[in-house]
């Protein structure tokens, strides 16, 4: 009999790449959206778009106890991903109240509907690096302290709390993967890994003419996301409940992630960019790096698509998707 998953934040790009994992093994996956992602499939579902015959989708909220409590005693699933929350930073310091009650609510709404309704279900939280924020050590392990710089950092911080604590108080099986960041050609086009690749095909397509960047200086752990989902499930499978970092243990400047994707399609970035103070963050962090060494022997996980790799596959996907554009 198959294994059944829930997985809140089914539609977006972890969402859809644990979605094609966890079906490739069997599993019965049901995901919660919300209602108007169902009225608007088009827009809304558009990553998950190859999969709607196979997945069972429920709607629901975050902000709502009820729906949650609901679709987990319909669903009682044997492991539970959650994945959803408003997760972009520079959204986080505009509407910060939002994004605190969504995240921290959300988590205790889930975590609070398992304890009660399916208390054997193996729980994953996505944590985030920026948990860390402007980090005492580099790179950053399970054992270094947080010191988050927005509101969606204090968000996952108080999430990843909940999870310790729900597993310590309530013997549940959670686990948080503080995932650094982690992209691949569904990335939202807000994100800054999108944008420019984005932009590195259009301009080369002759379909726009300028990219506008904020701080360049800003270093990042880049790896790809379909090799994070695979450490999500992974971290599910173990015989005890654990935190564990998820990384590339490398590097980047926004100004090198620029300069790759501009230079695969044959341009010179610095021809195109024009820098915009107001893309600057209110708090900045400057560098995350991530320490996997833990993953790495209790997993056995390490991350198989570099840098370099993860860029020209997401300029590749993009100027595919442009083509139609140009003609």
């Amino acid at each position: 009999m198959s294994k059944k998953a829930l997985i809140t934040g089914i539609t977006g790009q972890d969402g859809s790449y644990l979605t094609e994992l966890l079906l490739e093994k069997g599993y019965e996956v049901h995901g919660i959206v919300r209602r108007v992602a169902i009225e608007d499939p088009g827009h809304r579902l558009w990553r998950i778009r190859h999969l709607l015959d196979k997945v069972v989708l429920h709607p629901g909220s975050l902000e709502s106890y009820a729906s949650l409590f609901k679709i987990v005693r319909q669903v009682k699933p044997e492991e539970c991903y959650h994945l959803a929350a408003q997760s972009f930073v520079s959204y986080s310091f505009e509407d910060e109240f939002s994004t605190i009650n969504i995240n921290i609510n959300g988590t205790h709404f889930i975590l609070s509907a398992i304890k009660e309704l399916a208390p054997d279900c193996k729980f994953y939280f996505a944590a985030s690096s920026e948990m860390f924020g402007n980090a005492r050590e580099t790179p950053q392990s399970e054992m270094t302290p947080f010191y988050p710089r927005s509101a969606y950092g204090i968000s996952k911080v108080a999430g990843f709390d909940l999870t310790r604590n729900y597993r310590d108080t309530y013997q549940m099986f959670a686990c948080s993967g503080i995932c650094f960041n982690h992209e691949s050609p569904r990335r939202g086009f807000e994100f800054v890994t999108r944008k420019i690749t984005h932009a590195a095909a259009r301009i080369k397509l002759g379909l726009s003419k300028e990219l506008r960047l904020g701080n360049l200086d800003a270093e990042r752990d880049w790896g790809f996301s379909g090799d994070y989902v695979k450490a999500m499930w992974m971290i599910l499978q173990q015989n005890r409940p654990d935190d564990y970092v998820v990384a590339t243990g490398e590097t980047h400047s926004v100004r090198e992630l620029a300069q790759e994707a501009f230079t695969y399609v044959g341009l010179d970035w610095q021809d195109y960019l024009a820098t915009d103070h107001e893309l600057y963050r209110p708090a900045e962090v400057h560098v995350l790096k991530g320490n996997y060494s833990k993953s790495k022997k209790i997993l056995g996980w390490e991350p198989r698509v570099r840098f370099k790799g993860l860029v020209h596959m997401m300029v590749d996907a993009d100027l595919e998707g442009l083509k139609g554009q140009c003609k």
